[in-house]
This record gives C-alpha cells, structure tokens and sequence, in this order.
C-alpha cells in the first residue's frame, strides 16, 4: 500500500517508524507544514535500513539512492499528498489542520486514519460524521487506548460478566510536565485535550453512555493555563446510563512520571488496566507493595505497542480487510461529553450530555 503521511512532528514521527516496518506498506510519503523537517524524517528513517550516503541540503531534494523494502520520500508541501493519490492517509499534523486534510482525503474517496481530535470544534466534527457516512470513507480516529491490551481485557471482562454489574469506574491521566505555553491556547483546554481519553475509554470499557457530568477545574501551576481560560487540573464525576458512576482525573504536573489507569468495580470482581511496575506510586510503609521500575516519560512510551497496533488495524480498514474499530462518529460522542465536562466546569453546575449534543 501507498500511505500518506501529514505531519512529521512527534507523534507523527512515531506513525512513520511503525508505517515504514509494516510488511503492508510499500511506500510512505510524508509532508509537513515546514518541508524541512518531513525530509529529516524521511532521511532518518531511511538512515535507520542503510549507512546514509552523501545528500544535498535537505531543503533541495531528499536521498533516492538508499535501498528500502519500504520506499520513503518527503514532499516540499502538504499539497503534494493529495496529488500522489496514495491508497490511505494518516493525519499527524497540527490539531488545527486535522478537518481540512481529513475533509479533503474523504472528498477523494480515500480511507483516513486521524489523530484526535477530528476538528476543534462540535460542529466541525459532526461535519466530519456527516461527510464520511454520505462517502462511504473509512475514517478511523486515534484513541490508542483502545488498542492498549490491558484496556481490552478490561473490556472483555465487562463484556464476560466476570465483574458483575458495575457500580464504580475510575480513570486517571497525569502528564509528567505541562505543555510549552503556546500549545495551550489551541489545545482546546483540559477537558478535550486530554480527559477525552478518559472519557472515550469510559464508554468503549463498559460499552455504555454518559447521561450526566459534574466537573471541576484548579490552577496551581503556571499562570498561562489560566490566563487563556484553561485549568492545570481536573475532574469529573460521570452518571451512566445504567446507574454506573465514573470518577476522572487529569493533571498537567504529576512530576514523578506519566500515570494513566483505569479501574474498574463491580459486585464480584474488579480489574484495573496500567498498574505495573512503571506506575509512579510510592508506597508507604505497612504494605507488601514496592515500586520497581522507572516511570514512563510520557504517553509515546506508555502506549507504544498500542500505537503499533492501532495502525495494523487501520491499513486492515484501508484495504478492506476488516471493520472500522473507531470510526467519527465515537469522536463525536468523546467531543459530546468533554464539551458537558467543560461546560460544567465553567459554570459550576451538573449538565446533562443532551444539553451539548446538535
């Protein structure tokens, strides 16, 4: 398969390396917003099969002389993508051009695999659902913790009924450090950028939907979260439709180290998915318990076989093979209840999820 890849910063970087060892893939194309550095990415990976050869300035052309199984070229310009008509897209970029590469690969009538969010926006999103459907697109969205193995066993145990019927669920995101203070004010605040993972997992867990948020924010850290509107810290207390309660968390500053779980109660048993050896706990003395490993630095490294996974699949959905495991349409109810949660917090006050939806 031909993949197009936007983006080639981080995480975008991470989706090359795992597209380039993918046995289904034959050739990667990447474009980025600054073309320097897609073709750093793509020298580099490159580099990674084959000693590098001398090259002219990145800026110029890019290496073509480094034999691959996997054939890896950088275009100067975004644009060029949609014009190599690649067998699927993978969308890396900045959030705030996720809706416009999305819109035009489903004009094209090609599968697209997109990062979250979809759009920064309810309705863009909803726009994103409305348009895929009329096309027919497969459209696969990037929540990786659905393809995270301890989240599917927790899953299926709900599914098997081995947990009974379930009274509590509680989900944490800690992020190491913040973000650099110019990502905040485009980063669509707390709630969306970072408790949608929550809040996604919640309903792809227990497989079922949130009624009602009560939620909360605090600023403790540094002053731009608060001067753009945002908070540093916060939670959630979500009613499931079955009367299950669900208690979230996130945080920017949880210094000893990236800590994300998910637990979950019922009357005969209780699970909890991210608990090992790198959870950055500390116990205290009058337990058995002792920490043994190093903290993860961050989500690449927490979920880095789950990234994998989720792209396998998605070069499944592009040929065919298989079904759409996320399709737009789950961002869009995430987006719904991050949209209750912010809402919540704002005004200071319970919100039924039926109050956001369009």
């Amino acid at each position: 398969m031909r993949i197009a890849l936007a983006g080639a910063g981080r995480i975008g970087a991470r989706h090359a390396a795992a597209l380039a060892r993918s046995p289904h893939v034959t050739e990667l194309v990447i474009a980025d917003a600054d073309p320097r550095r897609a073709a750093v990415l793509a020298d580099r990976l490159r580099s990674t099969h084959s000693p590098p050869t001398p090259s002219a300035d990145a800026h110029e052309r890019v290496r073509d002389d480094v034999a691959l199984s996997v054939s890896v070229r950088a275009l100067r310009g975004v644009d060029g993508l949609f014009e190599a008509r690649p067998d699927a897209f993978v969308v890396a970029a900045a959030t705030d051009a996720h809706a416009d590469l999305v819109g035009r690969a489903i004009a094209l009538r090609t599968p697209v695999f997109c990062e979250k969010p979809l759009a920064p926006d309810v309705d863009g999103t909803l726009q994103i659902v409305r348009d895929a459907e009329s096309a027919q697109v497969p459209v696969q969205v990037g929540f990786q913790r659905r393809f995270d193995a301890g989240y599917r066993a927790a899953r299926d145990a709900v599914a098997s009924g081995r947990l009974g019927w379930l009274h509590t669920v509680r989900s944490c995101g800690f992020d190491p450090a913040p973000p650099p203070a110019d990502y905040v004010p485009h980063s669509g605040g707390l709630f969306r950028d970072c408790m949608i993972h929550d809040l996604d997992s919640v309903r792809y867990v227990t497989g079922r939907e949130v009624v009602r948020v009560v939620a909360a924010g605090a600023n403790r850290g540094d002053a731009f979260f608060r001067e753009c509107g945002d908070v540093d810290t916060g939670a959630a207390l979500l009613v499931l439709d079955d009367g299950t309660l669900g208690l979230l968390a996130a945080t920017r500053y949880n210094a000893a180290g990236y800590d994300v779980r998910l637990e979950v109660f019922g009357s005969k048993d209780s699970v909890v998915a991210g608990l090992d050896d790198h959870t950055p706990l500390t116990p205290l003395p009058g337990g058995d318990a002792e920490r043994r490993g190093t903290a993860y630095s961050g989500f690449l490294e927490r979920f880095t076989a789950a990234y994998d996974a989720e792209l396998e699949v998605f070069l499944q959905v592009a040929a065919g093979a298989t079904a759409n495991p996320c399709p737009p349409g789950e961002a869009l109810e995430a987006f719904y209840l991050a949209e209750a949660c912010d809402l919540s917090r704002r005004e200071g006050r319970a919100v039924d999820v039926e109050e956001v939806r369009r």
